[in-house]
């Protein structure tokens, strides 16, 4: 994905390693629309953006934004509440689509994969660099998010969010944040590997008629649960930690890693 901030940019340098919240949405199955329906789709997703953001209390015209037609990606202002945008924004995002979809017929329906992550994205001469629009880019084409949209039929959004922020956000179950309405998915797009987090807001993870991807014949098994059963552990000189990765945690080199019987 390549990243050029068209939108309002900073008034003052951005330090490099300031953390800041990254948030691209895209459209499903944009190509199917001819061009003057992909011009009111684009209107669609910037009017739904925008308006959720209002409705949440946030200023969307401070973010720096990137339109690339079916797609927006945006780096929010420095102090934006996280657990506020994965809370009321992507609530009222949801509901503003549901809204929309249930007065249209299903071919002229918009669906969107929203992925969230957080962390260094500094502006560069060509757009943003930083390994956090990166991520979010390689969340946002997952495999498994795709078909997490296209398997539940009833849902207008599908939204992915980092490891980081479920651990960090989501666990703090304030704004409503519910971790055991998230599926825990390993994401591999290029040179990418790392845990994200899905959910479908207004559908149920435990409604055996719209499973989650890949889960077992019993309907999808209680995502938090299932999480800490599948954790994989490691040893590194007698230290026990938890790893998101054969041979990295977050930022710890472990040399040699050895996987628990429940990741197995």
């Amino acid at each position: 994905m390549t990243l050029h901030p068209t939108g309002r940019t900073w008034d003052t340098p951005r330090p490099d390693d300031t953390r800041r919240l990254c948030l691209a949405a895209d459209i499903e199955q944009y190509s199917r629309f001819d061009t003057p329906d992909q011009w009111a789709a684009q209107a669609r997703l910037a009017r739904a953006m925008r308006a959720a953001a209002e409705r949440s209390g946030l200023d969307h015209g401070r973010w720096s934004t990137q339109p690339q037609g079916d797609l927006e990606f945006a780096v929010l202002p420095p102090g934006t509440p996280e657990q506020l945008v994965l809370g009321e924004f992507v609530t009222h995002l949801a509901a503003g689509l549901g809204g929309y979809n249930a007065t249209r017929r299903p071919a002229g329906r918009m669906r969107l994969r929203l992925a969230i992550d957080t962390g260094v994205a500094a502006t560069a001469a060509l757009g943003f660099s930083g390994p956090a629009p990166i991520a979010v880019a390689r969340y946002l084409n997952a495999p498994e998010v795709k078909q997490a949209l296209a398997t539940a039929g009833s849902a207008s959004l599908v939204v992915v969010v980092s490891d980081r922020l479920y651990q960090d956000v989501v666990r703090s179950r304030v704004h409503g944040l519910d971790p055991e309405q998230y599926h825990r998915i390993h994401v591999r797009q290029k040179e990418f590997a790392g845990y994200g987090w899905v959910r479908l807001p207004g559908v149920d993870p435990q409604d055996e008629r719209e499973p989650w991807p890949g889960a077992p014949e019993g309907g999808p098994r209680h995502p938090a649960r299932a999480a800490e059963r599948e954790q994989p552990s490691f040893v590194q000189h007698g230290v026990h930690g938890t790893g998101i990765q054969a041979g990295v945690i977050h930022g710890s080199i472990v040399y040699r890693a050895v996987p628990g019987e429940a990741g197995r």
